[in-house]
């Protein structure tokens, strides 16, 4: 057998990657081999000069989703499983690809063929939306500029990769470096039998006695929501939004900072090569909001609308506190634990009194069952290779039984694992020489894990997360496009991909879909009519506060790169003050470094994006109206949402998409109902 057939990513050897036989050794090797094929297969097509779509096209998209399938694997192993070997393995390949690219979108020759295809009449709709999407990246990867600012641009590429990667690799390694050990229970008086064991289980793993508690989301929320000992929130506080900076337990030990400045810098500097005033204008060019200031006018929109609910909650909670004997005004620390017991006294409503209703693999079962009866596919668990004990594989089916996807999840914390919950693909669908590769995706969070013999239980908003993550997977899974570039998520404008994700999580919240997984751990009750009730009202709970908030983070990102000036680079904490004092209610102390944990700007894809959020909230809420006045399984109502919005991806721009399921424009006004925040609604 040759290297590169015993290699796993080369040659999976079955309908999905191996994952327990692929080692971070095996990732360079692949990634140099399919790069290697890969250029030449692209200048074959050039010099074949034949400009259809199945002698010019396919074969370049055969190429790319050849290239995907070997990296998406181990990017993803990396992501989940990051020791020293998969981080050297991945930080090696990075300029590889980011090379391949900038060469790809600047190659002219390539260009040429692509606007020769252009000029076909022959080409299908999605067809046509790919070559168009094509043509501007290829100007958006700087085709037209001359040699020297091509070169310039390729270096600030691979820096850019560089020092994402950087943050990311920071962020993770002071999240696990820092714990606190206690012996006993003494300064852990509030928390519930289930944050105790979640402490004791993290104790036993390091062969300690008592408790341990660290920086994963899971640690911070016990002891933050929880923790009766206010200096024990505030130091667990003071830990977790440090991370990473020059402040705080960690100071200065990987100060994420520096890498944030040039991470701008160039960002700007790429922008500028482009002809565009800012990065923010330059990311908003595949998006579907129009220009910066339409994104401001619509944060500041929702933030004038959101306050005065936003007002009103922060005193009621200031109140309740208040009389428990807390000080004023509440502190970070102090505004989670306040707002659990003040919710809990108001609504009768808790985390840990609807975690019993939430077990993990009844949930699951639930939600496979809501995706049936909503949108026609079957969902089975699979005897699949997995990469940890934690995941799981699953089949999944259409109405007539054909397969048509796979995927795998992996949903509890542990160390070396990227915090957060995300979904991403290591295969989309698409046919070559007779075989037709089903999508592939992978839905990953970080919940508690189980603690003793029983499942773990979740929280409401875990459930939300978990379903949201498969909403996106749907998107993915649920293709019936047959052009790969913009097949499932591939080729969606970045400000609608939140639509699937947000929209699934509305059946989380109905009785007619809770039923089918809300039950007690102890007796399989459903949900109490009251205390369903009270889940409802729930939504609304300091939704104007939330709603704040979100739009805080938007306008920082925003602003960020919109007003950047390389004459005078404005300080971050500065910007972010400022966005605070015009939006926000609670302000944090001094010393925070919210920005410095900021993957998502910093790491991720929501640079001058992450109004997206928001906006795609808009059209979720307007999206779940339609089922309201339809029913909330109605079974056209779901075949007309999978058939315009899940089905055809990125084969169209995703406001065409939309009015093609509601019949018009998305209305912000759904989302204010929704949230309690219109004034006849609240």
């Amino acid at each position: 057998m040759s290297e590169a057939a015993a290699n796993p990513l080369l040659n999976w050897g079955g309908p999905t990657p191996p994952w327990d036989r692929i080692r971070a050794a095996h990732l360079e090797p692949a990634v140099d081999a399919v790069l290697a094929q890969a250029r030449a297969q692209v200048q074959a097509v050039i010099d074949a000069g034949e400009h259809s779509w199945a002698g010019f096209a396919a074969p370049l998209e055969r190429i790319d989703a050849r290239l995907h399938e070997a990296f998406s694997p181990g990017g993803h192993l990396h992501s989940v499983c990051n020791d020293e070997a998969w981080r050297s393995a991945y930080e090696a390949c990075l300029p590889k690809l980011t090379e391949y690219a900038t060469q790809m979108g600047q190659n002219r020759a390539l260009y040429a063929g692509w606007q020769a295809l252009a000029k076909r009449e022959d080409l299908d709709p999605a067809q046509r939306k790919l070559v168009d999407n094509t043509l501007r990246d290829f100007r958006l990867s700087g085709v037209d500029l001359p040699p020297a600012q091509q070169q310039r641009y390729a270096q600030i590429q691979q820096r850019l990769a560089e020092l994402s990667n950087r943050f990311e690799s920071q962020l993770i390694d002071a999240t696990d470096a820092w714990q606190l050990h206690l012996p006993d229970t003494q300064r852990l008086a509030g928390l519930p039998e289930s944050a105790l064991a979640l402490g004791r289980s993290k104790a036993q793993a390091k062969g300690l006695e008592g408790y341990v508690y660290g920086l994963d989301y899971p640690s911070f929320d016990a002891l933050i929501s929880h923790a009766d000992d206010r200096a024990l929130r505030e130091q667990i506080y003071t830990a977790y939004v440090t991370r990473a900076s020059d402040q705080g337990p960690q100071a200065g030990e990987a100060d994420n900072r520096p890498l944030m400045d040039e991470i701008l810098a160039l960002r700007h500097e790429e922008a500028q090569l482009l002809g565009q005033p800012n990065y923010a204008a330059l990311s908003l060019l595949p998006k579907m909001a129009d220009s910066p200031q339409a994104v401001e006018r619509f944060l500041l929109e929702l933030a004038e609308r959101a306050r005065p609910a936003a007002q009103q909650q922060l005193q009621a909670l200031s109140d309740f506190a208040a009389a428990q004997g807390a000080e004023l005004p509440l502190a970070s620390w102090d505004v989670g634990y306040w707002a659990e017991k003040h919710r809990d006294a108001t609504l009768g409503l808790s985390d840990e009194k609807l975690r019993p209703y939430f077990a993990l693999p009844r949930v699951l079962e639930g939600l496979f069952a809501v995706t049936e009866r909503l949108f026609g596919v079957r969902v089975e668990a699979a005897e699949l290779p997995v990469w940890h004990a934690d995941a799981q594989g699953f089949a999944v089916f259409d109405a007539q039984g054909t397969q048509i996807a796979w995927f795998f999840i992996d949903l509890y914390a542990r160390e070396k694992k990227r915090g957060g919950a995300w979904m991403d693909d290591c295969a989309g669908r698409h046919s070559e020489d007779g075989h037709t590769q089903l999508p592939i995706a992978t839905l990953t969070c970080n919940f508690r894990a189980p603690t003793g013999e029983g499942p773990a239980l979740l929280t409401h908003d875990e459930v939300l997360t978990l379903f949201h993550e498969f909403g996106h997977g749907l998107h993915h899974m649920l293709t019936r496009v047959e052009v790969p570039g913009v097949a499932g998520i591939h080729g969606v404008a970045w400000d609608a991909v939140e639509l699937p994700s947000q929209f699934l999580e509305n059946w989380c919240w109905e009785r007619e879909a809770l039923d089918l997984f809300a039950r007690h751990i102890d007796n399989d009750s459903t949900l109490p009519g009251e205390m369903l009730t009270r889940l409802r009202e729930s939504r609304r709970y300091n939704a104007g506060l939330a709603t704040l908030r979100q739009v805080e983070f938007s306008l920082f990102d925003l602003r960020l790169h919109r007003d950047y000036n390389p004459a005078a680079p404005a300080d971050i904490e500065a910007v972010l003050g400022a966005v605070r004092d015009e939006v926000a209610l609670l302000r944090p102390p001094a010393w925070n470094r919210f920005a410095n944990s900021f993957g998502h700007i910093f790491a991720g894809g929501y640079a001058a994006g992450y109004y997206s959020y928001k906006w795609a909230e808009v059209l979720s809420a307007d999206a779940f109206a339609a089922f309201r006045e339809e029913g909330l399984f109605n079974p056209q109502t779901g075949a007309r949402f999978r058939d315009t919005i899940l089905a055809r991806g990125g084969s169209a721009d995703a406001a065409e998409l939309f009015r093609a399921f509601r019949g018009r424009d998305p209305q912000v006004d759904a989302l204010l109902a929704q949230d309690g925040l219109l004034p006849q609604a609240a």
